[in-house]
């Protein structure tokens, strides 16, 4: 104390410290730290790099950053660069010491948004956890699973129309956000070249900011969405792969197929039996999974329930040489009409048949019969006879894995509305919050 009465400093003028000494050795981002490996992409990095100007932010400081945002639920860019200033175990973790600089929460924001966008560094380093829980034996390549769920965009929900009335509020802007630019020029494109298969039915409503995103009631009142589309080996959870979808129904089977074929492909990752629920029941996917050896667990919709208590398919034989069905009071059904774009094909009798039946009332209400047969009819009796095995259940079991991951995604992760617009800023979310996902499971499994 001074003669003034003031309490003085009188600690020491220099100090020894170091980050590493501060760090826990069991501390998640420790492990983590140790399994994630950079070399495997860093000739990709290397493209991201400004080699005019100023420098540009360190692309494997934004990742690794990035990867504390997902891992811990810090949604808010200006928070996570204040939270890796003050935080030692992140400044450790981004390799910055005690001197380095983060980058201001306006940098970070400029080169973060479109910064990945083009190229496939976030999935080569998704890939590259993949690959190394692969190399720990953690992955079984057995029995997986396939799900989607909707994650609502950054897109005001009221600023919707028909696709004509948005685009002439397009027209009249002197400049639209690079969503809305990407979304025009993938039209252009498409206009472009030849138009071949179904055409498909332009959306119900489209949003101003956001044209990609889908309207999607799966989740309760209608909201503009994307869907992330989970492969999960089931032994132990393990995302194997990730795909970004507007969320619409159909788009749920491509991306099933875009992930089933990438991950055979790159990761050799060929699954005896997949899991899924009854969204992915249609006859043609089961009969694509059959062709490459896949043994689809998955609920088979017959529509039973809606025949008003008629006569079911099963009530009617089947000629596969004749290709006719044949009904309880031994009438034949010829072949009548074929549906390519829908995958059926319909049979039934003439009105004078059907008219003086004994049994039509039990029958049918219309004039006469109609029996519907899916092309894919073989593959569906396949998956019926499947629905009684144990193996059956266990895969059934099993697939709630998948949505265990969603409600940790949302929850723990926070990931329950988009920053970035646009197809291909949801699947950078997509894909690093994957990547977080997967390395904490890595290391709480592998020991150091």
């Amino acid at each position: 104390m001074g003669d003034d009465g003031a309490v003085r400093d009188t600690g020491n003028l220099f100090y020894k410290f170091r980050i590493e000494d501060h760090v826990p050795q069991d501390y998640l981002l420790r492990r983590i730290h140790w399994l994630l490996d950079f070399e495997t992409i860093r000739h990709e990095l290397a493209a991201l790099y400004s080699h005019t100007g100023c420098p540009s932010v360190d692309p494997e400081l934004m990742l690794r950053m990035l990867l504390i945002g997902y891992r811990y639920g810090i949604r808010s860019e200006r928070q996570l660069v204040e939270e890796v200033h003050l935080n030692l175990a992140y400044r450790w973790f981004c390799k910055l010491g005690l001197e380095g600089r983060v980058p201001d929460r306006s940098t970070f924001s400029k080169n973060r948004h479109g910064r990945f966008a083009d190229g496939d560094v976030l999935r080569r380093l998704f890939e590259s956890v993949v690959e190394k829980c692969i190399g720990f034996g953690i992955v079984g390549g057995t029995d997986a699973a396939i799900d989607g769920s909707t994650i609502e965009v950054d897109a005001n929900k009221d600023r919707k129309d028909t696709s004509d009335v948005i685009r002439r509020v397009w027209s009249l802007k002197d400049q639209v956000q690079r969503p809305v630019a990407d979304y025009l020029a993938y039209l252009a494109e498409a206009d472009g070249k030849a138009q071949t298969g179904p055409k498909k039915k332009p959306p119900k409503y489209l949003s101003e900011t956001d044209p990609e995103a889908a309207w999607s009631l799966k989740d309760g009142p209608g909201r503009f969405s994307y869907e992330t589309n989970y492969l999960v080996d089931t032994d132990h959870g393990i995302i194997v792969d990730v795909e970004a979808t507007p969320a619409r129904l159909g788009l749920e089977i491509v991306a099933a197929k875009t992930m089933l074929d990438r991950s055979r492909n790159r990761q050799d990752f060929r699954p005896d039996r997949v899991a899924a629920d009854g969204s992915y029941g249609t006859g043609s996917f089961r009969a694509w999974r059959l062709k490459r050896k896949v043994t689809p667990h998955v609920p088979v919709l017959d529509r039973e329930h809606q025949t008003n208590r008629k006569y079911v398919i099963s009530h009617f034989q089947y000629d596969p040489e004749r290709d006719t069905y044949t009904c309880l009071e031994g009438h034949e059904m010829p072949l009548r009409r074929t549906k390519q774009a829908d995958r059926i094909k319909n049979y039934f009798a003439g009105r004078e048949t059907c008219g003086t039946c004994p049994i039509k009332k039990a029958c049918t209400d219309a004039p006469f019969r109609t029996v519907t047969r899916h092309m894919d009819e073989e593959a569906r009796q396949t998956v019926r006879d499947l629905r009684d095995t144990a193996a059956y259940d266990e895969s059934r079991r099993r697939r709630k894995k998948v949505e265990m991951l969603f409600a940790h995604l949302k929850r723990h992760l926070g990931l329950k509305h988009l920053r970035l617009r646009g197809l291909k800023g949801a699947n950078e979310e997509f894909l690093l919050a994957a990547t977080a996902q997967t390395l904490k499971r890595l290391a709480k499994m592998v020991p150091c």
